[in-house]
């Protein structure tokens, strides 16, 4: 009877203190991309509803000015978890949290420079998007003179990114190394937007490339990819997704588009934050560090949904699989922009320029 009295404690205890944890997500964007800042809704819905946690999300929009005050004034309120995102909340978040050190922060796909004092409050999540992309290089190299529907006979593929900066070169150096891993004489087409919200601008230059002869594109590009999967069904030829299962969001709004997505490379922003939260309840969240996801952990990995599996032949399917067995392994060691010098970063996308 004692034992069990302590049990109903425990359990009591728990649930008091999942109802008591307030989180908040700070976006410095709007849901509706379809992606990566989707994804990140997701995992704080999920935590609430699995895990009975308060939780609310804002939406800051793509203007800078915004961004600090908005996390400021989250900071003054009584959430006991703040959740930010991407580069361009760090230097930021570096600034806010030593202010505020009885406030636990998380940031995602990218971390705090531990080196500056007051940051022992953050906890910051890592992807290895490298492993992944290196999945979808080399299924985008086996597609692209593989003879299916909507290909050519030329290995020429497609990378379309937001930016030229580290983390989208990071997707880029495995998309790279995953093509030449299956056809060492790949060609790559390279284009960058310069923005995470311009589709239209992202729709011109992927029909450029389709032009140029890619008949897939890989999406890296937040926002911006929407314009990438329009071109796709403009001018019918394959995608390759992003972030979120896209072909599946996709599917019941536009289907046309869903149908050329042969798969996403899915970068768990929602279970990455959902684990989090998870573990920060349960006591064993370690702040003041960064932790990287990859393949191994869940953090990223292949869409495995109807669409790849009708479109893409078992032979290659199966192929991807043994490739993630070899990375988990360690018998492939996939390359990262992260230690790399920019020369030998140029090296790489001149040895895939048509």
């Amino acid at each position: 009877m004692k034992r069990l009295l302590i049990v109903l404690l425990v359990i009591i205890a728990i649930v008091s203190f999942a109802k008591s944890l307030k989180v908040a997500l700070l976006l410095n964007g709007t849901l509706g991309d379809k992606s990566f800042f989707d994804s990140a809704g997701r995992g704080l819905e999920l935590a609430m509803k699995q895990l009975g946690i308060q939780g609310k999300i804002i939406e800051a929009s793509y203007k800078q000015e915004n961004w600090r005050p908005y996390l400021e004034d989250l900071s003054d309120q009584d959430y006991d978890i703040i959740i930010v995102g991407t580069w361009q909340m760090q230097e930021i978040l570096e600034e806010v949290a030593p202010m505020n050190p009885n406030k636990k922060y998380f940031i995602f796909d990218t971390s705090v420079d531990y080196s500056k004092p007051g940051l022992k409050n953050v906890y910051s999540i890592l992807y290895k998007q490298n492993e992944g992309s290196f999945l979808m290089g080399a299924l985008a190299a086996m597609i692209t003179t593989s003879g299916m529907p909507k290909t050519n006979a030329e290995p020429i593929i497609g990378f379309l990114g937001g930016m030229d900066i580290p983390v989208i070169n990071d997707f880029l150096v495995g998309y790279i190394e995953g093509a030449k891993f299956i056809n060492p004489n790949i060609k790559v087409l390279i284009s960058y937007v310069g923005s995470f919200n311009d589709p239209a601008k992202g729709k011109e230059l992927s029909l450029a490339m389709y032009r140029q002869g890619a008949d897939i594109i890989f999406n890296v590009a937040g926002n911006t990819g929407i314009g990438l999967l329009e071109a796709a069904k403009e001018v019918d030829r394959w995608a390759i997704g992003v972030d979120s299962d896209q072909a599946i969001i996709y599917e019941s709004t536009d289907p046309e588009i869903a149908k050329r997505i042969v798969t996403s490379m899915m970068k768990n922003v929602d279970l990455s934050i959902f684990r989090g939260i998870k573990m920060h309840m349960e006591g064993r969240l370690v702040y003041g560090q960064a932790e990287a996801l990859g393949i191994l952990e869940g953090g990223v990995g292949v869409a495995d949904n109807k669409y790849y599996r009708e479109n893409v032949p078992e032979a290659f399917r199966n192929k991807i699989k043994e490739i993630e067995d070899k990375i988990t392994k360690g018998e492939i060691k996939v390359g990262t922009v992260f230690g790399m010098s920019q020369d030998d970063l140029n090296k790489l996308r001149m040895s895939v320029r048509p």
